[in-house]
Parts: structure tokens; C-alpha cells; sequence
């Protein structure tokens, strides 16, 4: 009887506990998005109430997009497709240089962590390139390549090392020498220690570079397709420029955002798979 009064005592303890938290939580979830993008609609109206020659309304430009909105996969013509299309070009490209970049970019950070030598030898080379625009990879990758393509897969390699490379060499060099000197102490062989020990301690950081490199990536994209043309939403929101639809362009800025927004929800879901630690 005891315990039955117990279990109902909690019950009702944690019923009480949700009422109170739900008015915050429905606050924080709802409410306060809600306000932010109802400002920016706002402040679209407004602008577009200036500048009614150029910029449409809200309203306008949901009616002009419909099309887009109800088939986003439709096929018109070899340039005529619809924005579903285009952006599953955009991201096969991201997720292509990205994944060749990772591949690369976290073998050398685990090298440079581990290694002083390497660090001395890299870093300068690391310091040197990171701060180079990735759109000036372009014309490089152009001359290699001769395909728009290739090299905008390039520009997104090169794009997606630096972060990753970075942050997972501190993840390395910020493992416990304790936990290295107990690795030794128990003759445990080297690539037994990263695995068993540096790896899952570097994983967090590891994580990190990856999310920044692939955010960055995503940005890139859109200038690369811009230059090169073909297929893809950067194209797309370059030939809507140029034919002065500044409907089409409201609906790839949204489209690109809410891109970007799953890229890392995935990634940070993989994270906690992977580590057990909520993404940041």
C-alpha cells in the first residue's frame, strides 16, 4: 500500500511539475519563434511597401512561388525544372566534396595532434590556405577540371578541410596525458590507444569542425553555381536575378536557410548517436 501511495505521489508530483513547465516550454518552442519570423515578415512588408516597383509582398511573392511550392519536381525542359531538382544538385555536390574532405581533413588532424613534427610542417601551410576565399579555389579547379562540375566539388573539398583539420587536432592534443600514460604503463600498442582512447575523447571536437566545414560548404555552394551555371539552387537564384524575379529569389533565400537549418540538425543527430552528448 506503501509504495502504491509512493508511485501515486510522484505521479501527481511530476503532473504538477509538467503544468508549470509547459507555459515556459511552449514559450521558448512556439511563441518566441513565432514573434522573430513574424518581425521579418514585417520588415519584408514595410521594404516592399518603399519599393513597390521592385520588391513584392509576402503575399505576392507566396502566389507567384506556388507553382514551385505544390511540384517542386517537375520536368519542362533541360533548363526547365523544378526547384526540388535543383536542389538535390546542390546537395549531391556539398555532400560529395564535403564527405572527400572529411575523409582527408580528419586522418591529418589526428596526425598533427599526435605529431609534433607534423604540426611544425603543417600548420604554416594550414595558416596560409585558410584564409584564402574559397571562390578563389575556383579558377584553379576550372583549369584542372575544364567542368563546372569537378570543380565545384573541389571548391567544397577544399572548403570543408580547414574547420575539420583544426578542431579535430585539439580534440587530439586536449586528451588527458593520464589516461596516454596508463595506455603505456599497459604496453597497449599505438593504434589500440587511438582508438580505444584519443578517438572517442576527440569525438565532440571532431563533430564540431565537421558541422562549421559543412555549414560552410552549404554557403559556398550557392556563390560556386552562381560562376559556373548548370543546375542547382546558386544558379537558380542567379538566373532569377538577372531576369529581375525577385519572387523566385525570396523562395531559394527560404529554401537555401531551411537547407542549411536540416544539414546540421543531421549532423548533430549523428553526433549524439555517435557520442551520447547533446550537440551544442
Amino acid at each position: 500500500m506503501s509504495v502504491q501511495l509512493n508511485v501515486s505521489a510522484i505521479a501527481i508530483a511530476g503532473q504538477a511539475a509538467w503544468r508549470k513547465a509547459k507555459p515556459a516550454l511552449l514559450q521558448e518552442t512556439l511563441l518566441y519563434p513565432a514573434l522573430g519570423f513574424l518581425g521579418i515578415i514585417l520588415l519584408w512588408w514595410v521594404v516592399a511597401w518603399l519599393k513597390p516597383e521592385l520588391m513584392p509582398t509576402p503575399p505576392e511573392a507566396f502566389a507567384a512561388n506556388l507553382d514551385y511550392v505544390l511540384n517542386p519536381f517537375f520536368r519542362r525542359g533541360p533548363g526547365n525544372l523544378g526547384i526540388g531538382w535543383l536542389l538535390i544538385a546542390s546537395l549531391r555536390r556539398v555532400l560529395i566534396g564535403f564527405g572527400l574532405g572529411a575523409l582527408v581533413a580528419i586522418p591529418l588532424g589526428f596526425l598533427i595532434g599526435m605529431s609534433r613534427p607534423a604540426m611544425l610542417a603543417l600548420n604554416p601551410l594550414i595558416q596560409i590556405f585558410k584564409p584564402v576565399s574559397p571562390l578563389a579555389w575556383l579558377p584553379i579547379a576550372l583549369a584542372i577540371f575544364n567542368l563546372a562540375d569537378p570543380s565545384a566539388i573541389f571548391v567544397i573539398f577544399i572548403t570543408s578541410l580547414w574547420p575539420t583539420i583544426i578542431n579535430t587536432a585539439l580534440g587530439v592534443q586536449s586528451v588527458s596525458k593520464d589516461y596516454i600514460d596508463v595506455a603505456r604503463v599497459l604496453e597497449m600498442p599505438r593504434w589500440r590507444q587511438v582508438y580505444k582512447i584519443i578517438l572517442p575523447a576527440s569525438l565532440p571536437y571532431i563533430f564540431t569542425g565537421l558541422r562549421i566545414s559543412l555549414g560552410i560548404a552549404w554557403l559556398v555552394i550557392v556563390a560556386v553555381e552562381m560562376l559556373t551555371g548548370g543546375v542547382g539552387i546558386g544558379f537558380f537564384v542567379w538566373n532569377e536575378w538577372n531576369r529581375l524575379n525577385l519572387n523566385s529569389v525570396f523562395l531559394a533565400v527560404l529554401v537555401i536557410g531551411v537547407t542549411g537549418l536540416l544539414l546540421d540538425y543531421a549532423l548533430g543527430q549523428i553526433q549524439l548517436l555517435v557520442t551520447h552528448r547533446k550537440a551544442a
